[in-house]
């Protein structure tokens, strides 16, 4: 899930100063984490240490509230209530990489990521976009090819992933929504090279660049087993240690190389 943030991060400046483009620079002083990251880092801690979802969200959330959170996720955090609502938006699949390489068969999988997404993501496309991106880290980390990855989201998700990269770059705008950045994110890595380049495509798609790119972050990761040791370090540093440590120890506890 270093992956995760390290796409998070790279694409933090170009959110919402899209650039369309592959060559860009990766990190400035500009590139920082933002709820992508907290949030997920939230999603392991509660892995390893078997906390509840809603909680640890409520938790994290509120410890970091500079964060760039969305308006009804503020409400929630601001609230007594530890039910959010019936949002679709990706904040469910921007988080979602820790269960897809924490678990052992694909039902634990799906079953964990509905679970991570309800609290704050109820609504079916919420809990699907949170459902993808899980899934395909799973398959991506147990060496399956992106052919089949690709049959796998459009028969069971139903997806439409028959789109190019450039196609979708051409006319693509901001969207926050899960059905809006999760298939577009699953054809940047589909068409990548490596880790790298994936987050590259991704970013050059434009729209909420930090999350797609937080999303093909995590995919890449699982698929091409390795992160440029630059990009490791450059992510690092810009993590307090109270993160950075659940990071390590969740990439120790699962076997995760970085």
């Amino acid at each position: 899930m270093l992956g995760a943030i390290a796409g998070d991060i790279i694409g933090s400046p170009y959110e919402f100063r899209n650039i369309k483009k592959t060559d860009f620079e990766l990190f400035s002083y500009d590139s920082k984490f933002t709820d992508d990251t907290i949030l997920t880092v939230a999603i392991a801690d509660c892995i390893l240490n078997n906390k509840d979802y809603a909680k640890t969200l409520k938790e994290y959330g509120r410890k970091y509230r500079g964060a760039d959170y969305g308006v009804s996720f503020k409400k929630w955090l601001d609230s007594d209530s530890l039910e959010f609502g019936n949002s679709f938006g990706n904040g469910s699949a921007m988080r979602v990489s820790p269960i897809g390489f924490a678990f052992n068969t694909l039902e634990k999988v799906l079953e964990e990521a509905k679970l991570s997404a309800e609290p704050t993501h109820n609504h079916l496309e919420g809990v699907k976009g949170a459902q993808v991106v899980a899934s395909v880290i799973f398959l991506a980390r147990n060496n399956h090819g992106k052919e089949e990855i690709k049959k796998y989201v459009e028969n069971n998700f139903g997806y439409d992933l028959s789109k190019s990269l450039n196609d979708i770059r051409e006319n693509y705008t901001f969207d926050e929504t899960c059905q809006g950045t999760v298939p577009q994110a699953i054809t940047a890595f589909l068409e990548s090279d490596d880790y790298e380049d994936a987050v590259r495509k991704a970013i050059s798609i434009g729209g909420d660049s930090d999350t797609i790119a937080c999303i093909v972050g995590g995919i890449a990761q699982a698929y091409y087993k390795k992160i440029p040791q630059f990009i490791v370090e450059e992510t690092k540093e810009r993590l307090p240690l109270e993160l950075l440590e659940i990071v390590n120890k969740f990439c120790n506890n699962y076997n995760i190389n970085v």
